[in-house]
């Protein structure tokens, strides 16, 4: 019975630690994902262009998400083949298009949108695409600016194949993401409807509700930022593409990026938050410092990414310092 015990006392030991071991992996792995992201801030820009009739220019307001710095590339799709079983795209033993850090290509929608899933993260919608390309001022024509430029961005058979997910580091957008113009077509969630744009609500728009069926072939999802092999029509921010969910006609050119919610923090959080702020500020009028502090950054606990908060941490610090020099 004694030994019994003590085999039954290891194998739940070693189950405890092979569970931890596997939830540690886990959680290094989502962190990675998390690294590779760029946060976009909430706010507002302007969406589409005067290219063609499908851009009509509105003005969107988005919370703040994050998108991928790269786009996904051959690596991280032969690890999502390798846990899921997911069979291999088009074009996976091509020469030209299979290198580690190359792109992947030869994607539908529907496989790119469970790669997403499998991540932890989902497609972006097309406005959130769109804004993370046009960078913080909102109305880039190209991701580095308005003016086009052959070195910063692989298109047009210039190049003769894809090339690596972190090529081109002066053409990224403002906001640090890498080739949104070139490269590869990018899947995006939204079902295209080519009146979409006149028809848009403001605030965090998801797309049309049922894709435009383009001579009977079926309802179509939009396709964002041009590829190697498109001309250079296709590469300002607002460019419009599409393509049947299920569809890999131009699988050379097809590929992807994922995106993720940002956490919002709840009513009760803000309202801690807004509270410890105004602490702040009293105690910053009474000149105690130490307790300013120590109240502004409880607020900013609350909420990281408030520059109000931000700026008046900078505020006591620098009243800090000059009160050392007294």
């Amino acid at each position: 019975m004694e030994t019994y015990t003590r085999i039954k006392q290891a194998v739940i030991a070693l189950t405890l630690t092979t569970g931890l071991a596997a939830a540690s992996a886990q959680a290094a792995e989502q962190a990675k994902n998390l690294t590779d992201m760029v946060p976009i801030p909430k706010g507002e820009f302007t969406m589409g262009s005067n290219e063609h009739s499908d851009e009509a220019k509105h003005q969107v307001v988005l919370d703040a998400y994050l998108i991928d710095k790269y786009e996904a590339s051959n690596a991280r799709y032969k690890e999502f083949m390798k846990a899921t079983g997911h069979p291999a795209p088009a074009y996976w033993d091509d020469p030209r298009l299979n290198k580690a850090n190359q792109p992947v290509v030869g994607v539908s929608w529907t496989d790119a949108n469970a790669f997403c899933k499998w991540e932890g993260k989902r497609l972006p919608t097309e406005a959130e695409w769109e804004r993370a390309a046009k960078g913080p001022g909102g109305d880039n024509h190209y991701p580095w600016g308005h003016k086009l430029d052959p070195k910063k961005a692989n298109y047009g058979q210039n190049i003769g194949r894809t090339t690596p997910v972190d090529s081109y580091p002066d053409g990224v957008s403002g906001f640090g993401a890498y080739n949104m113009a070139g490269n590869v077509f990018e899947w995006v969630e939204d079902w295209y409807d080519p009146k979409f744009y006149k028809e848009s609500i403001a605030l965090n728009p998801k797309g049309a509700e049922k894709g435009y069926n383009f001579a009977n072939q079926g309802p179509v999802k939009v396709l964002r930022g041009g590829s190697w092999l498109a001309p250079e029509t296709s590469l300002h921010t607002s460019h419009r593409f599409w393509n049947q969910p299920d569809n890999n006609s131009y699988g050379v050119g097809l590929g992807f990026r994922c995106a993720k919610s940002a956490p919002t923090a709840s009513d009760e959080t803000v309202q801690a938050g807004r509270d410890a702020f105004i602490a702040a500020l009293v105690a910053m009028g009474a000149e105690k410092n130490a307790d300013a502090i120590d109240s502004i950054e409880k607020a900013l606990a609350a909420e990281p990414g408030n520059k109000e908060y931000m700026a008046t941490r900078d505020l006591i610090k620098l009243s800090i310092k000059k009160s050392m020099k007294k």
